[in-house]
């Protein structure tokens, strides 16, 4: 079946961290073991994470980049000529909004962040990053260059983060201007399917930066995406491809939810913490009644194709 991409203007994100297991996944998905050669190493985090936590090293394994930088080094392999496949088949995988109608965003939270350029002291470490929880929020401290660092603030604003802060405050001699602001709490559309498309990285789930790993699970949803239109290409039927899609979507955003849930509980400094844990609940209640209504699946996903579960 043949493929054709169409870009969407969107802004990029100027840092993203990738641990190990996403870098392999990348590696083995488009054949390469250079993507991130000459890429800036993190080797551990500096933690300060709660309202009496004293600070903690703990061992890391990732690598930094720009959202451009990696599209740079796949792109090319991302290319993909017109085929009329593509229109008879009728099926769009999105990635960007909007999405059909009647496709909401359901939001369990409501914090918002801000990236900011920083320069860093001297002396600082290149191969660490910091994170810190504070009363109306928490900071996050990554290192891109030569005393240059991305500092993400979520909650407060950055300005009045930093004048609390015991750990990532004092890795920093200047902050800039903040780039923009964007929602960082956990999101999902709803529905994520439907007849002749499906929804696909942020098009259909927002990840909390503190716990998602949102570019290993982007291209994750990729592959199984991919699978599902080629398994009704192949004569599956449609309507329980898609629900295994919707299932598994779902699954993975609850784990999220979950995981977010345990770090905001032993960071939690505050009523804004309150309020966030309060939210991450009711995401939790409601993935788990969608969960039990959806249907038993049959089928799973070996490597790039969609195979049918055997019949009891």
């Amino acid at each position: 079946m043949g493929t054709r991409i169409e870009t969407a203007a969107r802004p990029k994100v100027p840092a993203v961290m990738l641990t190990g297991a996403t870098q392999h996944l990348l590696q083995d998905v488009f054949q390469r073991s250079d993507i991130f050669a000459g890429v800036p190493a993190i080797d551990k985090r500096i933690v300060v994470w709660g309202a009496e936590a004293r600070p903690v090293t703990l061992p890391h394994a990732a690598v930094v980049i720009s959202e451009q930088a990696l599209l740079d080094r796949i792109g090319p392999q991302l290319a993909a000529p017109d085929s009329p496949d593509t229109q008879e088949a009728g099926w769009r995988i999105l990635t960007a909004r909007p999405l059909p109608a009647p496709s909401v965003e359901r939001e369990f939270g409501a914090h918002i962040a801000a990236a900011s350029a920083v320069k860093l002291k001297a002396g600082y470490d290149a191969h660490a990053c910091w994170v810190e929880s504070l009363e109306n929020g928490w900071l996050f401290l990554l290192p891109i260059g030569e005393q240059s660092a991305w500092l993400l603030s979520v909650g407060d604003l950055p300005d009045d983060l930093l004048a609390g802060s015991r750990l990532v405050g004092d890795q920093i001699v200047e902050v800039s201007a903040s780039r923009g602001k964007f929602p960082a709490h956990p999101r999902i559309a709803d529905p994520l399917c439907g007849e002749g498309w499906l929804a696909c990285g942020t098009a259909a789930l927002g990840f909390d930066p503190l716990c998602g790993d949102g570019t290993g699970n982007a291209v994750r949803e990729a592959i199984l995406a991919s699978a599902a239109v080629r398994a009704i290409a192949d004569g599956a039927d449609t309507s329980p491809v898609l629900a295994h899609y919707r299932a598994r979507l779902l699954g993975g955003f609850k784990r999220h939810l979950e995981i977010c849930q345990e770090f905001y509980s032993r960071g939690r400094c505050g009523e804004w913490w309150d309020q966030e844990l309060a939210a991450l609940q009711l995401g939790i209640e409601w993935s788990t009644r969608e969960l039990a209504d959806a249907p038993a699946s049959r089928y799973r996903l070996n490597g790039f194709a969609l195979e049918a579960l055997a019949s009891s």
